[in-house]
């Protein structure tokens, strides 16, 4: 049975140390930094970036907490994040969204190099085969991944493992582009799109959410490139009449998304990752959407294990007991208390995730909850 440490985002005292920050401090003293990591020793800071328009990130606060406890040991800290959109843009949205140098107290790197393309090919299983895990995790030798819980368009859940499958991983690969990065996650078990011309009100809010150019429109007809396209389903989510259709094997994707996570990891020694989940501000989508809803959960807490499955189903666990919060859109579609909030909203089996996860080895779903 693991250990999962848990600091609730309630405050009873108008005192530092019963702050989020001041938790996160004692949560980050509790697990004992100097167990994992060494002095002199490279730690990356996993985090998402989020997108312009999309503000809900990890604060910087927080990944400050985490560079100054690896500081105070010693080791040498940076914060990192694969590429999402052009390099030098996605710097610039880091920026925005508050995560620089001066902020978190460490270099800020991307992890697959500014074009997004710098990866190595590691053998990961029977779903994926080999997938590109980005240069900079895949050479350093210890990390700290730091995922913000929220809900997710494939997922429907995502933390920790959805942070490394997706996150450590490059976007391409120098020689065989994309299907061998992360887009070949989307890709596992998606059909092809569908168009509904009757139902379409040529709003083309699917085509401008496209992160990869898939989607245009010619004399009102939709065109859409299949080679391009990676099947992330932003398009789908994205049309309010429902003229759009992506189908999807959602089984296979949550297993992918285990693989893709234990193939990271398995560029590791063991115990040199430590996993916090921040479930703060938990919006129905992803970072990586141009826009951030108003959360569906009211703030819980700041989770952290060694355990990336114990860390997970906790989380999980968590959520399943929470209320869904009014004005959000768990409140639009009509979700009331006890149902499972995320379910309701993505109708994907985001459980699944967690449980090949630990049929892979990557961990246990049985944990013991420490409260400080």
């Amino acid at each position: 049975m693991s250990k999962v440490y848990f600091a609730s985002a309630g405050t009873k005292k108008w005192k530092y140390d019963d702050s989020m920050p001041g938790k996160l401090e004692r949560l980050l003293k509790e697990i004992g930094m100097m167990n994992y990591f060494s002095p002199e020793e490279w730690v990356a800071v996993k985090t998402h970036f989020g997108s312009e328009g999309a503000h809900r990130v990890v604060r910087p606060v927080f990944l400050r907490k985490v560079v100054d406890a690896l500081v105070r040991i010693g080791a040498k800290p940076f914060v990192t994040d694969t590429v999402r959109i052009a390099g030098l843009d996605y710097l610039e949205v880091a920026n925005q969204n508050g995560i620089n140098h001066l902020s978190v107290n460490a270099p800020v790197v991307l992890a697959d190099g500014l074009y997004g393309n710098d990866s190595i090919m590691i053998k990961a299983g029977e779903i994926l085969d080999e997938i590109a895990v980005a240069s900079v995790i895949h050479d350093v030798p210890a990390m700290v991944v730091c995922s913000h819980v929220k809900g997710h368009i494939n997922s429907g859940y995502a933390g920790a493992i959805k942070n490394l499958a997706m996150g450590g991983v490059s976007g391409y690969h120098r020689a065989c582009g994309w299907k061998c990065g992360r887009g070949s996650m989307h890709l596992i078990g998606r059909g092809e799109l569908v168009w509904d011309k009757e139902k379409c009100e040529l709003c083309y809010q699917c085509r401008d959410v496209c992160p990869l150019d898939a989607i245009d429109f010619s004399r009102e007809e939709l065109v859409w490139n299949d080679d391009a396209c990676w099947r992330c389903g932003r398009c789908e989510r994205a049309c309010e009449t429902a003229s759009l259709t992506l189908p999807a094997d959602n089984e296979r994707f949550m297993r992918s998304l285990a693989e893709s996570a234990g193939t990271v990891m398995s560029t590791f020694e063991p115990k040199k990752i430590v996993f916090i989940n921040f479930m703060t501000e938990i919006q129905p989508e992803c970072d990586c959407m141009p826009a951030a809803d108003v959360p569906v959960i009211q703030d819980m807490g700041i989770l952290m294990s060694e355990d990336i499955v114990s860390i997970e189903q906790a989380s999980m666990d968590m959520l399943l007991e929470a209320s869904p919060l009014p004005g959000s859109l768990a409140e639009h579609r009509k979700i009331k208390d006890g149902e499972d909030i995320l379910m309701k909203i993505h109708d994907k089996p985001y459980m699944l995730q967690v449980e090949e996860a630990e049929r892979l080895g990557l961990g246990s779903r049985k944990y013991e909850i420490i409260e400080i």
